[in-house]
C-alpha cells in the first residue's frame, strides 16, 4: 500500500535507520485514516517462514511447465522497511514484508525464488517481457495499472504524508489544495509524483499558487532534503512513513493517511500464475502465517481477510 526507485539504502549515517521505501503505490486519492505513528518492534532475524508446509492443493494450480521448473523468478524494489531491505548491507540478506511473502509463498507452492533486485519503475515493464514471473515493491493495485498488470493482493497499504520533526504547520491533509504553494517529495517514478504531478491544477482552480513536486531516486536523499528543509512534505507508503517517523534519529513526523490501496504482487495480465498464487496467499492467512509476518513487521493495520485477484481500485 511502495512503494519509485526503490534501491537499498546508501550506506551512510543513516544505513542502519528506518528510512521510508520510494516504493510505489497511488492513484486518485482521498482521505480515509488517522494520524499518528506507533513504533514497530521488529527483529529482522525472526523466522515465521521456514515451517511453512507446502499445499499440494495450491500447487496443483500451477503451470505444469512451472511445476516442473521448480523455481519462480522475482524482480524485487528494494528500498527500506518494512517493505525489502538489508539490514545488514554488507551481507545482502534481504528481509521485509515483501521478501516473507515472496518466501512464504513460494514454500507453499513448492517453489524456489530466484530473486534479482531492479529498479521500481522497471518491474512491471519486464514482467510483459517475460524477464520476471512476478513482480514486488509495494505495488498498489490502480486502475491504471490493472490495464496492463494482473496482481494478487496480500496486504492494505497506500498514500502517506509526513513532515519533519516539530514542523507543526501542517494538518492532516484531506486535500491537495492544502499543499498549495509547499514542495512536496515523492520517489521518482512512483504513482505518488504521477499524482501530484496530475492534480496540480487544483492550486490554480483554487486562486493559488502551485506546489513544487521533486522526485528522489534515492532513500537517503529524500530523508536529508526533508531534514534539511529543503522539502517541506514527503508523500509515499503510508507503512514506509509511519515506519520512519517511528525512528527518533530520522526527526520526521508522520502526517496522516491520505488513500488506501490494496498491495500485491504483480503479473503480466493474463499470467496463468496469478490463481496459485492466490491460493497460497489464503491458505498463509488459513494456517497463521500471514498474521505471523504482519506482526514481525508492525502492520497488523495492513492485514485483509483474504487476497484477490485483480480488485478494482478502492474508492
Amino acid at each position: 500500500m511502495k512503494r519509485t526507485t526503490a534501491r537499498r539504502l546508501p550506506v551512510l549515517a543513516f544505513a542502519a535507520l528506518p528510512v521510508l521505501g520510494l516504493t510505489g503505490c497511488g492513484s486518485d486519492p482521498k482521505i480515509v485514516g488517522a494520524t499518528g505513528a506507533s513504533a514497530p518492534a521488529v527483529t529482522a532475524t525472526e523466522d515465521v517462514v521456514s515451517g511453512v508446509a507446502k499445499s499440494e492443493a495450491a500447487a496443483g494450480l500451477l503451470p505444469e511447465e512451472v511445476r516442473k521448473a521448480g523455481t519462480v523468478k522475482f524482480g524485487s524494489a528494494f528500498g527500506a522497511p518494512p517493505g525489502a531491505y538489508y539490514p545488514d548491507p554488507a551481507t545482502k540478506k534481504a528481509a521485509g514484508i515483501d521478501i516473507d511473502f515472496s518466501d512464504a509463498v513460494a514454500k507453499v507452492l513448492g517453489l524456489t525464488v530466484q530473486r534479482e533486485e531492479a529498479a521500481f519503475e522497471t518491474i512491471l515493464p519486464a514482467l510483459g517481457s517475460g524477464k520476471y514471473d512476478v513482480g514486488t515493491g509495494n505495488f498498489g493495485v490502480t486502475t491504471a495499472r490493472l490495464k496492463t498488470i494482473d496482481f494478487v493482493t496480500y496486504i492494505d497499504d497506500g498514500q502517506g504524508f509526513a513532515v519533519k520533526k516539530g514542523d507543526t504547520a501542517l494538518q492532516p491533509v484531506t486535500d491537495l489544495v492544502q499543499l498549495c504553494g509547499l514542495t512536496i517529495g515523492t520517489g521518482a517514478g512512483t504513482t505518488f509524483e504521477s499524482t501530484l504531478n496530475s492534480k496540480k491544477g487544483v492550486c490554480a482552480d483554487a486562486g493559488k499558487k502551485p506546489y513544487d513536486v521533486r522526485a528522489f531516486s534515492e532513500n537517503g536523499a529524500l530523508l536529508t532534503a526533508v531534514q534539511q528543509g529543503r522539502v517541506d512534505v514527503q508523500m509515499s507508503t503510508i507503512n514506509g512513513l509511519r515506519y520512519q517517523a517511528a525512528s527518533e534519529a530520522a526527526g520526521v513526523r508522520f502526517l496522516s493517511e491520505f488513500h488506501r490501496l490494496d498491495v500485491g504482487f504483480a503479473f503480466a495480465k493474463g499470467s496463468k500464475l496469478t490463481p496459485a498464487f492466490q491460493a497460497a496467499v489464503n491458505q498463509l492467512i488459513k494456517d497463521g502465517t500471514y498474521d505471523r509476518i504482519l506482526k514481525k513487521w508492525g502492520v497488523t493495520d495492513s492485514a485483509i481477510k483474504e487476497s484477490q485477484i485483480s480488485p478494482p481500485e478502492h474508492p
